[in-house]
């Protein structure tokens, strides 16, 4: 238990501690432990980062082939706090409907990255986003100030695309000659007042680079789970300021950057402007869209946080299956799952990572609740070339080994007996996203929001699907959150948001009250 064996002062570090009592060891790739599950409830917030610091320590893989792996030396430097400003969900349109007006307020630089890019509502009101930004960079270029910089960063756009894409790690950079016809942004002539930089990087067979963020004058940044794209899906967004958008500029630096150090960035910003001046700066004035649900955030509470980069890996391993690379991300994420107390949300895409499956079912082994939210044929061929298996295989088969796990504990009187007995099985709860019936335009239709809850406390977002590509191949970026609040107001929200949109799949307790003998252990078959 990291907060009993890796306190402050101890000399017997987590590793060392887990490689003694449970046959642990450290490789490339992540090993499932045995380990005693953490308590931590009622922890000082210094407690909570040391403990952050050791996980990251022992967890996280030294791959230092990867790119980027600036952090693989220090994990711990991963650790950091974050103000939240808001987190919205809604569909991608209404998403960048509300926050392109925001970035308008840019008085530097804009960095957007993005996953796929196609010609959309949202590529317009980009267009029209970034024309705004020129002729406000042209005004302020007539006193002598720099012209605002804009470093647009995707990694699909077309299948051609992909196949005839450099595999170099440089990537593509677009001639201005090519924004309209190519990308479909304004001219190069409408945005003369831009510094324009737009980079895409593919590597072939399928390493998309899957990061979604916009870092506005290095103050600000927003973590969207949509593309720049015509799909109506169920997304979310979230908007942070503080020390956690360093962690950003940097990831960015080191892979789209190419690690040569960023531009100067003008005196005129403020670097020590709070999170309550900034959330007012890019405050806007204008009506929300009526498809869009914001929970403001605390923006004056600073919020343990920890950024989880996740590098891309060409080799997809098809043939050699084992358990996934061992990123920051990965790691943090199975080890929530698999070290979870009492409860486990998920809402994602797709769910086909196996290690994903088994820590979840270690988790129900364990008497854990798991609670899943996904989608019933997103991306089908996707699923099946680069997993192999679907989503609804994968449930299926938890829902199957579920069933077989006793409802009921044998006690063994014996001197062998571990100090507290394996408790009961936890329930598992199983829903479809749907679309609400006859909603008409605006209602998203299918669910693409990556969100995993543990034990009410633990919040992760960003890029990553519970899906094989993700965990094997893809770049993806997440960020960890620890606060109950948090938490508890992005359930509410969410529980509001999702009613009439979910079709039930399996709920265990439901089948236990309908079914005879169901709660003493019988097999349904």
């Amino acid at each position: 238990m990291i907060s009993d064996c890796c306190s402050v002062g101890r000399n017997v570090s987590f590793r060392d501690r887990l490689t003694a009592n449970h046959g642990y060891h450290r490789s490339d790739y992540l090993k499932y432990d045995e380990a005693p599950r953490t308590s931590w409830e009622g922890l000082s917030r210094e407690v909570v980062v040391a403990n952050l610091q050791q996980e990251l320590r022992t967890l996280t893989g030294k791959r230092r082939k990867d790119e980027p792996n600036y952090y693989v030396e220090d994990p711990p430097s991963l650790i950091t706090e974050s103000f939240l400003h808001s987190f919205q969900v809604g569909t991608g349109g209404s998403i960048f409907t509300d926050i392109l007006p925001r970035i308008q307020n840019a008085q530097s630089e804009i960095i957007f990255v993005t996953c796929f890019w196609a010609k959309s509502a949202s590529l317009e009101k980009l267009g029209e986003t970034l024309k705004g930004l020129s002729q406000k960079s042209l005004r302020a270029m007539t006193t002598g100030a720099p012209p605002i910089r804009v470093r647009i960063c995707f990694s699909s756009l077309s299948v051609g695309q992909k196949l005839f894409q450099t595999n170099s790690l440089e990537g593509r950079v677009y001639e201005p000659a090519e924004y309209v016809q190519k990308l479909g942004l304004p001219s190069h002539d409408e945005l003369s007042g831009l510094d324009l930089e737009v980079k895409c990087i593919f590597i072939k067979p399928f390493s998309v680079m899957h990061p979604k963020f916009i870092i506005v004058d290095r103050s600000l940044v927003w973590l969207p789970s949509c593309n720049v794209s015509w799909e109506e899906w169920f997304e979310g967004c979230l908007a942070l300021s503080g020390p956690v958008v360093s962690q950003f500029l940097t990831f960015w630096q080191h892979f789209w950057n190419r690690g040569k150090a960023p531009s100067s960035i003008p005196q005129s910003l403020d670097p020590g402007e709070t999170a309550i001046a900034l959330h007012r700066r890019f405050a806007v004035v204008s009506e929300p869209p009526n498809t869009l649900s914001t929970l403001e955030g605390t923006t004056g509470v600073a919020i343990p946080t920890v950024f989880l980069p996740s590098p891309h890996h060409a080799n997809p391993r098809f043939g050699m299956p084992g358990p996934p690379p061992q990123t920051p991300l990965n790691a943090f994420v199975l080890h929530r799952l698999r070290d979870a107390n009492f409860d486990i949300y998920i809402q994602t895409p797709n769910v086909t990572c196996t290690a994903v499956v088994k820590a979840l079912h270690h988790a129900l082994k364990n008497g854990v609740n798991v609670h899943i939210v996904t989608s019933e044929r997103l991306m089908l061929a996707e699923q099946l070339g680069t997993a192999g298996t679907t989503t609804a295989r994968e449930i299926k088969g938890l829902i199957k080994r579920y069933r077989k796990l006793p409802t009921e504990t044998p006690i063994y009187d014996t001197p062998r007996d571990p100090p507290r007995h394996p408790p009961h099985r936890g329930r598992l709860r199983v829903e479809y996203y749907e679309p609400r019936p006859a909603a008409g335009d605006g209602e998203p239709v299918q669910s693409h929001l990556k969100l995993t809850i543990v034990d009410d406390r633990f919040i992760v977002l960003g890029s990553g699907n519970m899906d094989r590509a993700s965990f094997y191949t893809s770049q993806e970026l997440g960020v960890a959150f620890y606060s109950d609040r948090l938490a508890s107001d992005i359930q509410d929200l969410l529980r509001k948001n999702l009613e009439g949109r979910r079709k039930l799949v399996f709920d265990s307790d439901e089948e236990a009250r309908s079914v005879p003998g169901e709660a003493d252990g019988m097999e349904l078959v």
